[in-house]
């Protein structure tokens, strides 16, 4: 049976095709952030009406369009967080791979749908837009990055993929952080307003809000 890894790095499962020094690394790199969505966490500004309905149809074009990658870098995330009992180091490496391969994915489809939505009606709104689709394909050439050294990891030898998955786990920290903190910028003032009026931008699970972490229970 599956079990998902503690936020403080004990496990309630073991994990018997990891073993020594290895088992840790590997639950440092399973317990990171999810990758933040796009949904409004706190009181936003009251929009004029004059911009209201300009504003609803930017967040409505943008929740529609990544409605899709959410779901794909939440499934993606929680993957990461899950520990197989049995599992052997090769199985986990080519499945964290295809996990960070769905993230940097994501990224681009959730930048390209806040880049073809167009510059949102507020103060500086060319600038807002441009700055998150920016961060946003960054974080998703980071993830890509990240995934080709997964793939690279030697598995035969438990000491190095045990130190390698300690580094790649702080890299893929990094990316999370940037990819939430460039969604943050599109959902403050009227355009959290907006977007928290959207269903495509609804958390399919409120417990994982942006930068939260399933694993942590937050």
């Amino acid at each position: 049976m599956d079990e998902r890894v503690l936020a403080d790095g004990r496990s309630q499962a073991a994990e018997p095709g990891l073993r020594g020094p290895a088992r840790g690394a590997t639950r440092r790199l399973l317990t990171l952030p999810l990758l933040g969505v796009l949904l409004a966490t706190g009181a936003a500004a009251c929009s004029s009406d004059d911009n209201s309905a300009a504003l609803g149809n930017w967040a409505k074009q943008v929740c529609d369009g990544v409605r899709g990658p959410v779901a794909q870098s939440q499934d993606a995330m929680k993957d990461t967080g899950v520990v197989k009992a049995g599992e052997a180091p090769a199985d986990l490496q080519k499945r964290l791979a295809a996990d960070l391969g769905n993230l940097s994915t994501a990224n681009q489809q959730i930048a390209a749908a806040i880049n073809k939505a167009g510059a949102p009606k507020v103060d500086n709104g060319a600038g807002v837009q441009q700055d998150a689709v920016t961060e946003l394909n960054q974080a998703a050439q980071g993830y890509q990055d990240v995934q080709k050294k997964v793939a690279a990891l030697p598995t035969d030898d438990q000491a190095k993929f045990a130190d390698g998955l300690k580094s790649i786990g702080d890299q893929v920290q990094q990316f999370s952080q940037l990819a939430t903190g460039a969604l943050a910028k599109v959902q403050t003032g009227d355009l959290g307003n907006a977007i928290a009026k959207q269903p495509g931008c609804k958390s399919q699970d409120t417990g994982t809000a942006a930068g939260g972490s399933p694993a942590a229970g937050e």
